[in-house]
């Protein structure tokens, strides 16, 4: 192969790269704006709930965007069923020890009253 035939199929697949890394990124945008909206809203929607301060509901919403997005990578992931479970437990837990950080004594314990009030009626 000549030289000239190298260097155009490295700046092919170069050209190939980026436009996979482009798409990428811009899907990724896409859906983080998505799940913004939704943790702005559910954000919102606790404040009334658990009479949050607005640094709390930016708190929350951020909060809530990081465990979303952990919680879709695990979900969307190939792991076996059973490791997705455990992980998504793990996960649970530890966005669980950050609302309590989060939230003072009597408005975690509202939140985890509402929630099991939610459960129950699924």
């Amino acid at each position: 192969m000549k030289l000239e035939q190298r260097l155009g199929l490295i700046g092919l697949a170069g050209l190939l790269v980026a436009g996979f890394v482009y798409t990428n990124l811009y899907i990724h945008k896409k859906n983080r704006q998505d799940i913004k909206e939704i943790a702005e809203e559910l954000a919102y929607a606790w404040k009334s709930k658990l009479n949050l301060t607005l640094d709390q509901v930016h708190k929350l919403e951020e909060l809530i965007i990081e465990y979303t997005i952990k919680k879709n990578e695990i979900i969307n992931s190939s792991l076996k069923h059973d490791s997705q479970i455990t992980k998504l437990k793990s996960i649970q837990k530890s966005e669980n020890t950050a609302l309590k950080k989060l939230f003072n004594e009597e408005q975690f314990e509202n939140y985890t009253a509402i929630n099991r009030q939610i459960t129950q009626k699924s």
